[in-house]
């Protein structure tokens, strides 16, 4: 009797010598949120263990990530003030670029990505300029601000920025107006494929972004498409961007491993608010067993073709390779 596949799963040491993927702590984003004030730490409800935090206490929470190994993180802004343009994002000592300037003064060899978007900074919770006519988001104008964003965060000393407006035609511009300024080795990574998903929910509560009307269908992507998906990234791809990403990650594998068969470039997922609330009321109910489930959903990332994951179980992971490497 055939028996090649069982004598190659009999032993542990062989099981890990012939494994085709790897978790690596080099592979992972962790999410931060930074707002305004001092010793201010402030837990989300709906996302056990994520906190909206001030400058000081991120500056803490950076050393405790490179304890762990995690030497990389994205930055999320919630503004004392917001308007219709997002005025904070566009200020030199809005609240998102003091945060950089203060990591990288104390936390130099921190990789800092700054997430490039207004929905947190707007009073109608929209990622742009709105076009009142239609009742969403005015493409071309959104261009511009994103731009002047893009130098705002550049100048502060980010080392990334990582658009998410799903804006026609941002990285093209966003490429231009960085290079135009010198910033030529600045690297975009794209939120080249985002969908309009509900796996959102929890991130607008630590984010205080949930859109003041309607929705934002007629800028993210449509969960049913697929082929549009993969153009999408594509697109980005021509237009300069250096990493391509598809957000959320657990309800689109598909597109993840679509998307990886037709570019070279590296690819990021985003591990949302969503699949991490789900996990963590699963692990409060007592149904799952956490630790393997969380371990084997980031697995199921990479089997998938990605490069890089931005998770919020980035220091529950990072805690469990150490272990495995001590």
């Amino acid at each position: 009797m055939f028996k090649r596949f069982r004598r190659l799963r009999m032993n542990k040491n062989l099981r890990d010598l012939v494994r085709e993927n790897h978790l690596s702590i080099d592979d992972f984003i962790y999410p931060l949120f930074v707002k305004n004030g001092k010793n201010l730490k402030k837990e989300i409800d709906s996302m056990p263990g994520v906190y909206q935090m001030s400058i000081d206490e991120v500056l803490k929470e950076c050393e405790v990530l490179k304890s762990l190994g995690i030497y990389s993180i994205v930055l999320f802004g919630i503004p004392d003030v917001k308007d219709s343009i997002g005025s904070d994002a566009l200020c030199e000592h809005g609240i998102i670029a003091s945060a950089i300037k203060a990591i990288k003064e104390a936390h130099p060899d921190m990789f800092v990505v700054s997430d490039l978007c207004f929905c947190e900074f707007t009073d109608h919770g929209h990622c742009g300029i709105l076009d009142m006519e239609h009742e969403t988001v005015d493409n071309d104008a959104t261009l511009e601000i994103l731009q002047e964003q893009a130098l705002v965060h550049a100048r502060a000393g980010v080392d990334m920025i990582a658009p998410s407006g799903m804006m026609d035609g941002m990285i093209e511009a966003l490429r231009m107006a960085l290079d135009n300024e010198g910033y030529i080795n600045l690297p975009i990574m794209s939120y080249s494929t985002k969908f309009a998903s509900a796996y959102y929910g929890p991130f607008r509560d630590v984010a205080e972004s949930a859109p003041s009307f309607g929705d934002r269908r007629s800028y993210q992507m449509d969960p049913a498409n697929r082929r549009e998906a993969v153009a999408e990234s594509i697109e980005d791809e021509a237009q300069g961007a250096d990493i391509l990403m598809v957000k959320p990650a657990l309800a689109y594998l598909d597109i993840i491993r679509d998307v990886r068969d037709n570019t070279s470039l590296p690819l990021a997922v985003y591990n949302v608010s969503g699949e991490y609330a789900m996990l963590k009321a699963a692990a409060k109910a007592g149904v799952i067993d956490y630790e393997r489930v969380m371990m084997e959903t980031m697995l199921a990332f990479k089997r998938a073709g990605a490069d890089i994951i931005i998770s919020y179980h980035a220091k529950e992971v990072a805690a469990i390779l150490g272990r495995k490497d001590s």
